[in-house]
């Protein structure tokens, strides 16, 4: 299994304390799924957002340009007034392979994603349009991503507890450190089921330092 794939299995919260023992940033904080299940892991497509000018211009077709197997990450600085995703782009997304789709901001006609069970990430859902509102202003730049920052190819990883970013140069190192991560929280819970004493298990296998840089 090559360092992605197996990176892409672990759950967010393991690469989460693998980022911060290596002291990278990558937490997408205020970005959740849109329902419990969902999970999505792929090389990022970054789109940026502005609001619109005197002469609105389009909301983007940039789907268009994407491969199977890549997320759509979306960055509308946070905008909770108008949506940047619904119904067509679910359905395209669907038909082209396209692993998912994580916002900063909301997005719309979720039913259709949850009926294809397509994987969303958001700021929450709202109805109203952002045609008119805000406008695609680049494609594969660096974008934001809740306080993280994004670039074309990292690797996005989703579940339950949200979104984690993981640098694409980086993902060798983090893999290693989740690996021993998972590796060390696994005898913790095999020893404290076995003596009973969860304290003790912490404290043989160092629980409170795993996530720290030069443990």
């Amino acid at each position: 299994m090559n360092p992605a794939d197996e990176l892409a299995a672990f759950g967010t919260a393991t690469v989460s304390d693998a980022l911060d023992r290596l002291r990278l940033p990558g937490s997408a904080h205020g970005i959740a799924p849109i329902a419990d299940g969902q999970r999505l892991a792929g090389r990022a497509y970054t789109v940026r957002y502005a609001p619109a000018g005197a002469e609105p211009g389009t909301v983007g077709d940039y789907i268009d340009e994407m491969s199977p197997g890549q997320v759509a990450v979306l960055s509308n600085g946070g905008r909770t007034d108008c949506t940047v995703w619904g119904d067509i782009l679910t359905a395209v997304a669907c038909h082209r392979g396209i692993a998912g789709t994580v916002i900063d901001g909301v997005c719309r006609d979720t039913g259709e994603a949850l009926g294809r069970r397509y994987p969303i990430f958001s700021r929450g859902r709202f109805m109203r349009t952002g045609k008119d509102r805000v406008e695609v202003v680049e494609t594969g730049g660096t974008v934001t991503l809740g306080d993280v920052q994004v670039r074309p190819g990292d690797l996005v990883i989703g579940d339950d507890d949200g979104v984690v970013v993981v640098p694409w140069g980086r993902v060798e190192a983090v893999t290693a450190a989740a690996r021993e991560i998972a590796a060390r929280e696994d005898e913790i819970l095999a020893l404290a089921l076995r003596c009973g004493s969860l304290g003790d298990a912490r404290a043989r296998h160092g629980y409170h330092l795993l996530q720290r840089s030069g443990t």
